[in-house]
C-alpha cells in the first residue's frame, strides 16, 4: 500500500497545509492500492511563493548551468527506471511491456531532445539594430493527464528547466504514483530548492488554484477539451499563457493500393495500443467503400488477437485507468450499437474470463456514418470506428469533419499520394504510415488545442520575446 501524504515545495517534502487525503484505485484489480495527500488553494500559494523566490536566480543561471542539472535528473531518472514502470503498471494498469517500454522511455525520450535542443538553442538573435532576446516566461503551472503520465510531465518539465522557468506540478490524482518518483528523482539529481515544486490534487481544488493565480505567469495543461476550456476560463482574468494539448477524434485515411492489409493491420493495433486511452489515437479509420468487407475481415482478424488481461502478461493490453472511464466507454459502445453502426468485433461488456478490473474488450465498428456519436466523441478505450469513401476527396471531407484538430494519419504504399492526403488533413501532426520523431512538434488545431509541444518546438512556449532596440548603434546609423 503506498502512501504518499507530503508535498515538495522549496526542494523539501512537507506537510500539506491543511491534511486532506484521497485514496487510489488499482484499476486492474477494482482495490484501493495507496493514498495521497490532497492539496488546497493555501499549499498552492506556498509552493508559488517558492517558485516565485527561485526564479531570479533559475532564470539568470548559463546554458551550461541547465545542460548539467538536465543531465543529472538523466542519470537518476534510469536509476529509477524500474520504480518508474512499476509506479505506472499499479497505477493504470498498464502491462509491463508498455511501462517499463513506451511509458518510461518517452520520459527519457524527451529528456534527451531537451538536452540536444538546449546545447543549439538560440536564446538571442541580432536583427539590424536590434537584439531579440527570448528570455523565461517565469512561474509555470503545469497540470499533467493519467494516460501517459511520465510523457506528459516530460514534455513540461523538462522544456521549463531547459528555458529557466520555475513551477509547480499538480499531475493526475487518478495516476499520482509516477509522479512521486519523478520528483523523487529531480530531488535526487540537485535540482535546485523551489524551481520545481509538486503538489498532488484535483482539478478543482488544485488546477483551478493555479491557473487562476496571479503569480502564475504561464499554464500548460494537457487533458480533455471541458477541462481545458475550464483552465482558459479561470487563466483569462490575469491574462496569463495558455498553451493546451487537448482531445482528439483523429482520421486514419487508407489508402487504395497494395498496402491495403498492411494498413488496416497497422490502424487496428495502434489503435488498440494503451488500451486506446491516447489523445491522438487513430480512432477514425477511413476506407474504400469497395473495400470495407476486406477491412472489417482484416480488422476482425486483428483485433481478436489482442489478448486482454493481466498487466503481468507482457503480451496484454490492461484495463482503462478507472471506473468512470470504464463507464463512459461502455455507454459510448451501446450508442454505437444503438445509432446502427455494425460491430465488427467486441462490444459492451468486460472480456470473457475477466470478471475485475476496468477490462474493456477490443471493439471494431464498420459502416459507421461520420454523425453518429461515435464519431464525433472522444471514446478513449480500444475501439476503433471504420467509415467508408468513395474517393480521396470525400475521404478527406470526412477526415476534417470533426471540432477537433490533434493528429491524422495517411496509410499506403503510394508516397506521393500520401504526401498530398498529409497536406489536406487540418491537424497539428499528421503521420504517414505511423511516422514517429520525438523532435517534431506536437499539438493541436481547433479544439484540440493551442501551443506546442516536443523538442525545441516546445521551449518556445516557456519564453517571453524582447526586442532591445538600438542595441547595436552603429546599425541603427547605418
Amino acid at each position: 500500500m503506498r502512501e504518499y501524504l507530503k508535498f515538495y515545495i522549496d526542494g523539501q517534502w512537507v506537510d500539506p497545509v491543511r491534511p486532506n487525503t484521497l485514496e487510489v484505485d488499482n484499476p486492474t484489480t477494482e482495490q484501493v492500492s495507496g493514498k495521497i495527500a490532497i492539496g488546497s488553494s493555501a499549499d498552492v500559494d506556498v509552493a508559488v511563493q517558492a517558485a516565485r523566490r527561485a526564479f531570479g536566480t533559475w532564470s539568470q543561471s548559463s546554458r551550461e548551468e541547465r545542460i548539467d542539472v538536465l543531465q543529472a535528473v538523466m542519470g537518476e531518472y534510469q536509476k529509477r527506471a524500474g520504480d518508474l514502470a512499476d509506479a505506472v503498471s499499479e497505477e493504470m494498469g498498464a502491462p509491463a511491456s508498455l511501462a517499463a517500454g513506451p511509458q518510461v522511455n518517452l520520459g527519457l525520450g524527451h529528456l534527451a531532445t531537451a538536452i540536444d535542443a538546449l546545447k543549439n538553442f538560440e536564446f538571442e538573435e541580432q536583427h539590424g539594430a536590434t537584439l531579440v532576446v527570448k528570455e523565461p516566461i517565469g512561474v509555470c503551472g503545469l497540470i499533467t493527464p493519467w494516460n501517459w503520465p511520465l510523457n506528459q510531465i516530460a514534455c513540461k518539465v523538462f522544456p521549463a528547466l531547459a528555458t529557466g522557468c520555475t513551477m509547480v506540478l499538480k499531475p493526475s490524482e487518478v495516476a499520482p504514483y509516477s509522479a512521486q518518483i519523478f520528483t523523487e528523482i529531480i530531488d535526487a539529481a540537485g535540482v535546485p530548492a523551489g524551481v520545481y515544486n509538486l503538489v498532488y490534487g484535483d482539478g478543482p481544488g488544485v488546477g483551478a488554484a493555479l491557473s487562476s493565480h496571479p503569480d502564475i505567469d504561464m499554464v500548460s495543461f494537457t487533458g480533455s477539451t471541458r477541462a481545458g476550456v475550464d483552465v482558459a476560463k479561470n487563466a483569462a482574468l490575469t491574462v496569463k499563457r495558455v498553451t493546451q494539448e487537448l482531445g482528439g477524434k483523429s482520421p486514419n485515411i487508407v489508402l487504395d493500393d497494395d498496402d491495403f492489409a498492411k494498413s488496416v493491420t497497422a490502424g487496428v493495433s495502434v489503435m488498440m495500443m494503451n488500451s486506446g486511452q491516447s489523445c491522438n489515437a487513430p480512432s477514425r479509420m477511413l476506407v474504400p467503400n469497395s473495400r470495407m468487407e476486406e477491412a472489417m475481415a482484416i480488422a476482425r482478424e486483428v483485433a481478436s488477437a489482442v489478448k486482454v488481461g493481466d498487466p503481468n502478461d507482457k503480451t496484454a493490453i490492461g484495463p482503462v485507468a478507472s471506473k468512470a472511464q470504464f463507464d463512459k466507454i461502455q455507454g459510448l459502445i451501446q450508442k454505437g450499437i444503438d445509432e446502427g453502426a455494425t460491430v465488427v468485433v467486441g462490444g459492451c461488456g468486460r472480456p470473457d474470463g475477466l470478471d475485475k478490473g476496468y477490462y474493456v474488450k477490443p471493439t471494431v465498428f464498420a459502416n459507421v456514418t461520420n454523425d453518429m456519436t461515435i464519431a464525433r466523441e472522444e471514446i478513449f478505450g480500444p475501439v476503433l470506428c471504420i467509415l467508408g469513401y468513395d474517393d480521396l476527396d470525400q475521404a478527406l471531407e470526412i477526415a476534417n469533419d470533426t471540432e477537433y484538430g490533434l493528429a491524422g494519419y495517411v496509410s499506403g504504399a503510394d508516397l506521393e499520394k500520401a504526401r498530398a492526403v498529409a497536406r489536406r488533413i487540418r491537424a497539428g501532426s499528421v503521420a504517414i504510415n505511423h511516422g514517429f520523431d520525438m523532435n517534431a512538434p506536437f499539438g493541436g488545431y481547433k479544439r484540440s488545442g493551442n501551443g506546442r509541444e516536443w523538442g525545441h518546438f516546445g521551449f518556445d512556449e516557456f519564453l517571453e520575446v524582447k526586442a532591445a532596440l538600438g542595441y547595436t548603434p552603429e546599425a541603427a546609423a547605418g
